[in-house]
């Protein structure tokens, strides 16, 4: 349907002619905005955290996509908004609850840095999230695209930014047959595009159209500069982490060999991961050998 879609769709998704000394004329614009526009109103996807006004919600949602594929997402937001409903909430969690709820996900300093946003926010900001860019930039774990990302998304600001979908449009759609795109040819046109009225949606109508290129098309992100091949959860030192994680949350406090038991890979790779996961300040050994999670 969505193949249908693109061959009988009256604006071509090959707009490269109306690239001109690196920006969009009016007419490239206009039939760039309407053909994702027009995909948008038949093949939105529908996600929880896109149906809300509430900041916070925005927030953990955006924290939870870096990196992650929205599948893994979609049950993880769920409980982790039920179990923590508020910032309030999650700013006074035990460390324990915050990583038992965001096992599943990887990147667990990520669930930390997210309780450390809501502390923060309560502290300094009264509990209200800001609204500038500059000041979310400030936090662990946000970067410029995170930040503005929640700034469209929460505040419906025309802040600009790329992700690895909206790469993958505006590499396809105007960038075809070039290789080794920079970010910077790209975020002029980015910002020309923007939806100044509802950023929210038109960001959203963009990474649709993004996932579906990658449905029907080699990837078109393998032509930008800064593609990377994300490696393999599967037998990954992240997941070794994740399991010494889990079964520490489970156990409190266990010893090597009985660790070793049960997270069930080589005993020198999980070592190596205890040595990380302390040098990081999750897990502490509290007596030679004998290891728990650092609850501080």
């Amino acid at each position: 349907m969505q193949l249908n879609f693109i061959q009988s769709h009256p604006v071509s998704d090959n707009l490269s002619e109306y690239v001109s000394n690196g920006l969009l004329t009016q007419d490239g614009i206009e039939a760039f905005k309407k053909l994702i526009y027009d995909y948008y109103s038949i093949y939105k996807r529908i996600f929880a955290w896109r149906d809300c006004d509430n900041p916070y919600f925005v927030v953990v949602s955006e924290i939870m996509l870096q990196q992650t594929q929205t599948d893994r997402v979609k049950e993880k937001y769920q409980q982790f908004i039920q179990t923590f409903p508020t910032l309030e909430s999650l700013a006074e969690a035990s460390v324990r609850d915050v990583i038992t709820a965001w096992q599943g996900l990887g990147y667990n300093r990520r669930g930390l840095a997210l309780q450390a946003f809501a502390q923060r926010v309560v502290s300094e900001f009264g509990g209200s999230i800001p609204t500038n860019p500059v000041v979310l930039e400030t936090f662990k774990g946000i970067g410029p695209a995170t930040a503005a990302s929640i700034c469209a998304f929460a505040f419906n600001q025309s802040s600009v930014f790329i992700e690895t979908n909206i790469r993958a449009v505006f590499i396809h759609c105007f960038f075809k047959d070039q290789e080794q795109v920079s970010d910077k040819v790209l975020m002029p046109l980015i910002e020309q595009t923007v939806d100044v009225l509802n950023a929210r949606q038109w960001y959203y109508a963009l990474m649709d159209y993004g996932v579906m290129l990658k449905k029907l098309h080699k990837n078109p992100s393998r032509k930008s500069a800064h593609y990377t091949v994300q490696s393999k959860f599967e037998g990954s030192d992240r997941q070794i982490r994740g399991l010494i994680l889990k079964m520490l949350v489970e156990h409190e406090t266990l010893n090597y060999t009985d660790l070793c038991n049960l997270v069930q890979r080589e005993p020198e790779r999980i070592i190596l991961q205890l040595a990380q996961l302390i040098k990081e300040c999750f897990v502490e050994e509290k007596a030679p050998t004998i290891y728990r999670l650092v609850l501080k």
